[in-house]
């Protein structure tokens, strides 16, 4: 992998937020403060947090995944409190797994498929082509794709898996392979655009430049819908992007903006109460005038059915901001973000 994840992503942005967070607080006499937490395991994390929870903790911010994520939150004591999920994107924990002390600073995989739907309706290119991998995640980020293409009427012209072995272009002239591999499984389609669901990072690269004919690629690959971009610019942006870099040497990514959101938002309800008992903040959090600053140009506030914090979602490749939904036209009754992603009436979430 030529860009792996850093090693302190997600952590770089709950440091960051609660410097914002101090900053703020000088002007009202609060200071914060983050206390980070590692496991090698879910049993010794779970113990940790039982700790914590007895101790009176009642605000976390989790990186975790969906099935860790829920086994805390039924923690006992943990319903007294919040755990801000800052970096999942599982659409099941907003819906039938979802928990009325777990919030979401992350986009869910509703929301960015039908961010980029949104995109593609608006350009008029709405016939694609659906790749995907064979990792767990890579099915549910397709799954997401094909409720979004039927919910914003994309056809998908064809839906196949891709079943090449990575490890074959690593061998002498394996780019030959690649290129004969990926013109094949696009050969005799007529669409306008390939969505790969590729989590897993393992061939999505590969599909530019050899397809069968020249067509755009999307989804996590090409044009990628996300939270955050390190080539986000707009919206005073930048003075996020640059503080980011300052404090971490390096730039902000996904899972470093959904921490900053998550302690951002915590500090934001402790200067709007002027209060610091977890009750009166959790209260704030879950109420309908709690707004938050995002960078991304409307206010930020959750979703009272599923926790989700409604969002714009970027449409960028690796150099350029390309868009960002929801795209003029797709309106709501009450919200516009609310265009994206699973919508009230629709929700399986039941708290």
């Amino acid at each position: 992998m030529l860009d792996p994840p850093p090693l302190d992503e997600g952590i770089q942005g709950a440091r960051v937020g609660v410097a914002d967070d101090s900053l703020t607080g000088r002007f009202v006499s609060q200071h914060y403060t983050l206390t980070e937490t590692n496991a090698d395991n879910e049993a010794s994390l779970l113990e940790k947090a039982g700790k914590m929870l007895a101790a009176g903790q009642r605000l976390f911010v989790a990186d975790l995944p969906a099935a860790t994520l829920i086994k805390l939150a039924d923690l006992p004591g943990a319903h007294a409190g919040v755990i801000i999920d800052a970096t999942n994107t599982d659409d099941s924990l907003r819906a039938s797994l979802c928990r009325a002390d777990v919030l979401h600073t992350m986009p869910s995989r509703a929301m960015l498929a039908d961010a980029l739907m949104q995109y593609l309706v608006l350009k008029k290119w709405t016939r694609i082509m659906l790749l995907t991998g064979r990792d767990p995640d890579d099915k549910l980020y397709a799954d997401a794709i094909r409720a979004s293409a039927a919910k914003f009427q994309v056809t998908i012209k064809a839906d196949r898996p891709w079943s090449f072995n990575p490890a074959a272009q690593q061998a002498d002239t394996g780019h030959y392979e690649v290129n004969d591999e990926v013109a094949k499984a696009t050969q005799d389609i007529s669409y306008d655009v390939l969505v790969v669901a590729d989590e897993a990072d393992n061939f999505g690269d590969e599909l530019a430049y050899r397809t069968d004919t020249p067509r755009p690629v999307a989804g996590t690959s090409g044009l990628v819908p996300s939270a955050w971009s390190p080539v986000m610019d707009e919206y005073a942006s930048t003075q996020l992007q640059l503080r980011f870099h300052k404090a971490a040497g390096r730039w902000m990514t996904n899972k470093d903006y959904g921490a900053w959101l998550a302690v951002r938002a915590i500090g934001e309800a402790a200067t709007r109460t002027g209060s610091s008992d977890p009750s009166t903040l959790i209260a704030y959090l879950h109420g309908a005038d709690f707004v938050l600053s995002g960078y991304k140009g409307p206010e930020l506030s959750f979703r009272s059915w599923d926790g989700q914090l409604r969002q714009p979602v970027l449409l960028a490749d690796a150099r350029s901001l390309v868009s960002i939904s929801p795209q003029p036209g797709f309106l709501h009754e009450t919200n516009d973000l609310d265009s994206l992603g699973v919508d009230q009436p629709e929700s399986a979430c039941h708290f």
